[in-house]
């Protein structure tokens, strides 16, 4: 998770991360149907607008570090040194998401999540979210040097890599197969040097 550098920021993040922890102890002991946002604030020790303040929907309090992924693969693209491969670092990347998703402290939360048709919307909204800032940075970057549709592609691929993974029976040997696949696709839609 990125670390907030000001008291104002760590303040914020500190007040964030306290609202998650009670919305997902509650959902864990009742389920996340049967709690309502008004007993997740109160648990939290904090207002309902302030709830809100910080998570757009009930949906979002089970998926507190959607936004640090999302911003993790935008760096791993605009932060890598110059010149340096583009799917290193978002191998990388999905490899981190797919360990912290597959822990055995996960296991409950999927079991919820896999539970909830409200909760697997919101998990596929999120990851067309993560594939469309994904497809910015990659077409924004110079070095890619590929169509929008190849940027697209790439991060739709990417992202679903880590939902295929995640199901896989070997969820690290799975990455690096979708990430071959990947691999190779990226480097057929390469520019081509005009023939002389």
């Amino acid at each position: 998770m990125t670390v907030p550098t000001g008291r104002r920021e760590r303040k914020k993040a500190a007040t964030r991360q306290k609202i998650a922890d009670a919305a997902m102890r509650l959902f864990m002991e009742r389920g996340y149907e049967a709690v309502g946002i008004r007993e997740v604030a109160a648990e939290a020790d904090v207002a309902v607008t302030t709830l809100f303040a910080h998570f757009p929907s009930k949906e979002a309090l089970v998926f507190a570090r959607d936004e640090d992924f999302e911003e993790r693969l935008a760096r791993a693209v605009t932060e890598r040194a110059p010149g340096a491969p583009l799917l290193p670092p978002l191998r990388a990347e999905v490899h981190a998401l797919v360990r912290h998703c597959t822990a055995e402290s996960a296991v409950p939360v999927w079991s919820m999540i896999n539970a909830s048709p409200a909760l697997r919307k919101y998990e596929e909204s999120m990851r067309v979210r993560h594939a469309e800032r994904l497809a910015a940075a990659v077409a924004a970057d110079p070095e890619a040097s590929r169509t929008a549709t190849a940027s697209r592609a790439l991060a739709q691929f990417v992202v679903d890599a880590y939902a295929l993974a995640r199901e896989a029976a070997d969820p690290e040997g799975a990455v690096d197969e979708v990430f071959r696949m990947i691999e190779a696709a990226w480097e057929v839609t390469a520019p081509r040097e005009p023939a002389a």
